[in-house]
């Protein structure tokens, strides 16, 4: 008797998922195989853009992620697998795939560009794409069973339809005052009032997300810690802590350091888990003497 060949086993070192390593792009999140992983010193490793017609596999279905500029992700859904998405990524579909509305929580009664967020739902067989109609990349976060990421707002694309939701706090947050007037303070959430978090049931699930600009990703060891620009944040593991981190001039006209102008406001992570990073972001607005916050560090300069 032949015994069979042995299969080789390759572990992503973006998704962390294993494969056979055959193809030219894992099964699992579309990131390239032969190419070498780029790390910076740093430790941060550059997520590559999944290649022009890269094939994603779940369940008994398939996604292809077509250009570069703008992707598309177009799925061939078999009849026993579904998805769910925001309405406006909606590009095209074939007229047997059947869509529904979906009744999700009170988090997704937000309002994106002024309009109310729909969410719907598509089962297959057929082919449905989608897209988030402007520049960027195409993420694909692989789930196995039971795990789960956090994702900042309006990041999520479109997630197999075992992946569920909830919403969490950020817990993320700080108010400025400008003069005297305890009454006239402002609240700012660096990172959102809140977080996206998705978690794989009844198996391994796909989440695409889309960034603008380049992504990175890192990661952290148990007590690790690191500072980044708070809108730069993507997704993270739930096992990662975040906090803001306050810096302020040097000076001699308050008090209390609570009460100075800030001039640099940071998001603190502490691991363990991973994180991704964009490198397209906004710096916070800190318009007035920080008063109070969520439980920040400060720090003079």
């Amino acid at each position: 008797m032949t015994t069979p060949p042995a299969t080789s086993t390759y572990t992503c070192p973006y998704c962390r998922l294993a494969s056979d390593g055959s193809g030219a792009t894992c099964p699992r999140c579309g990131a390239p195989v032969d190419v070498r992983e780029r790390v910076s010193d740093s430790g941060w490793a550059e997520q590559p853009p999944i290649r022009d017609m890269a094939r994603i596999h779940f369940n008994r279905s398939t996604c292809q992620i077509s250009g570069t500029y703008v992707p598309v992700a177009e799925m061939n859904l078999h009849d026993d697998d579904s998805v769910y998405f925001s309405h406006h990524v909606l590009l095209h579909t074939d007229p047997g795939i059947r869509l529904d509305a979906v009744k999700m929580g009170a988090a997704w009664n937000r309002r994106l560009a002024g309009m109310p967020m729909i969410m719907m739902s598509a089962r297959g067989p057929g082919h449905i794409a989608f897209s988030a109609d402007h520049p960027g990349e195409t993420l694909a976060v692989p789930l196995d069973h039971n795990g789960a990421v956090d994702v900042v707002e309006h990041r999520f694309l479109v997630a197999t339809g075992n992946v569920k939701y909830q919403w969490e706090s950020s817990r993320v947050w700080f108010a400025t005052q400008k003069g005297n007037d305890n009454n006239d303070q402002e609240m700012h959430y660096p990172v959102g009032q809140m977080l996206d978090r998705f978690t794989a049931h009844e198996g391994p699930g796909l989440l695409l997300l889309h960034a603008p600009g380049n992504t990175f990703i890192r990661d952290l060891a148990r007590g690790e810690h690191i500072l980044l620009q708070p809108s730069a944040l993507v997704w993270k593991d739930p096992t990662v802590h975040m906090s803001l981190h306050f810096e302020y001039p040097r000076g001699n006209y308050w008090f209390s350091s609570a009460r100075w102008q800030a001039k640099s406001v940071w998001l603190s992570l502490r691991g363990p888990g991973r994180v991704a990073i964009q490198s397209v972001f906004e710096r916070p607005e800190t318009v007035g003497a920080v008063v109070n916050d969520s439980g920040a560090t400060h720090q003079r300069w």
